[in-house]
């Protein structure tokens, strides 16, 4: 009789215990949410609620639903790490190195123009400022200067990136 009620017997998932209810075998929550990692369930109920997040699951497709989980849990987890932006906090630090990498890169441009045309000048052992005057004025100097000063506006344009993301996203 006992080897009868051990195999019958189910371990509840992470969300029933949490919950505080029994876990029947068809369980929306057990396949995504085991018993061995109860946290992972504790901040998806904190953001969503179980019901939520039961409802979520539902409405999917089973080959899906374990991405969704991770998903919840991934927004869930930077929720609770940043109550404010969550991770659109991260993608705003993402956003701003990106910025800061092309400014670098449109910066360097710009140098490699100015040096290799002065490197056409280098018959001159003694360039001066009009030198440097025509340098600046050649097209593929004035296109790499172009980009970088376009670059550099629309950078002071953009207040705040996260900023950005209050205008779009959380509209009070």
């Amino acid at each position: 009789m006992s080897s009868l009620s051990s195999s019958s017997h189910h371990t509840r998932c992470a969300a029933c215990k949490y919950l505080r209810k029994s876990c029947p075998s068809d369980c929306i929550f057990s396949p995504y949410f085991p018993s061995n990692n109860p946290q992972r369930f504790s901040f998806v109920h904190k953001v969503f609620g179980a019901s939520n997040v039961g409802k979520m699951l539902k409405r999917l497709p089973v080959e899906l639903r374990g991405e969704a989980a991770d998903t919840m849990h991934f927004e869930a987890t930077c929720r609770i790490e940043n109550r404010v932006y969550g991770c659109v906090g991260i993608i705003s630090q993402l956003q701003q190195q990106i910025h800061h990498v092309e400014t670098e890169l449109a910066m360097t441009r710009a140098e490699i123009a100015l040096f290799s045309s002065t490197s056409s000048c280098s018959s001159n052992p003694n360039p001066n400022f009009s030198d440097y005057a025509e340098i600046i004025q050649e097209p593929h100097f004035q296109e790499e200067y172009s980009n970088l000063n376009s670059f550099t506006q629309s950078q002071q344009n953009d207040n705040n990136v996260i900023g950005q993301y209050d205008n779009h996203f959380f509209k009070f």
